[in-house]
This record gives structure tokens, C-alpha cells and sequence, in this order.
């Protein structure tokens, strides 16, 4: 098994009733407890806003990232997978497609060290 990463975007749930925001996250809950079961999470967890960013050679330290909502990562997981389009497959059931939100899914790599 190789290890992926899930990149979550979007799914923005301000617009949602305290009762639908509930249902949401049950969903989620419901998904980590199902990759659990099958021996497929390994970590994740939700971001929050803001943050800096460092850049350059001389590290200069901004605030940040203030991509549009809808592109900034909301957050991850660490998955295990036998290949990318099983990976893939998994991500399917992710929670916010149906407000709008993204799953980027990428390969880690290892290094022998």
C-alpha cells in the first residue's frame, strides 16, 4: 500500500442551519469511521483560515494564503491506497461535493533516507 494525500477544498458550510452543519459533519465523521474500518486512514485534519507564508531566499513571511474561498485548502487526509485510481475511487466519498467542494489527490513520496 502507498500512502496518498486528499487536499480538501471549498465546501463552505456558513450557509448551512446549525442542524444542517450537524448533518455535514456526521457525514464526514461517517467517512473517516468507513477508510478507518478498512484499515485506510492513517491522519487528517481540519485547517484553519490565515496562516503566513514564507517565500524566497530571504524567507519573507506574509499573511496568508488569501486564495479565493473557494480554492484555499480547507484541510486533509493521509489515506492508504494501492494505487492512484484506488485512491481516487476512495475520495469519491467525500462529504462537500454537494457544496461545491474539490479533493485533490496526491501520490507522498518516499525517500530512503
Amino acid at each position: 500500500m502507498e500512502k496518498y494525500m486528499f487536499l480538501f477544498r471549498g465546501g463552505d458550510l456558513s450557509h448551512l442551519s446549525p442542524e444542517e452543519q450537524q448533518a455535514q459533519m456526521q457525514k464526514w465523521f461517517a467517512w473517516v469511521e468507513k477508510l478507518t474500518k478498512d484499515n485506510r486512514y492513517v491522519a487528517g485534519e481540519a485547517l484553519i483560515p490565515g496562516g503566513k507564508t514564507l517565500s524566497g531566499s530571504k524567507k519573507t513571511v506574509t499573511d496568508g494564503p488569501f486564495a479565493e474561498g473557494k480554492e484555499l485548502a480547507a484541510g486533509f487526509f493521509v489515506i492508504q491506497a494501492k494505487d492512484l485510481d484506488e485512491a481516487t475511487q476512495l475520495a469519491k466519498d467525500f462529504p462537500d461535493f454537494d457544496l461545491n467542494g474539490s479533493v485533490e489527490v496526491r501520490e507522498v513520496m518516499k525517500f530512503d533516507m
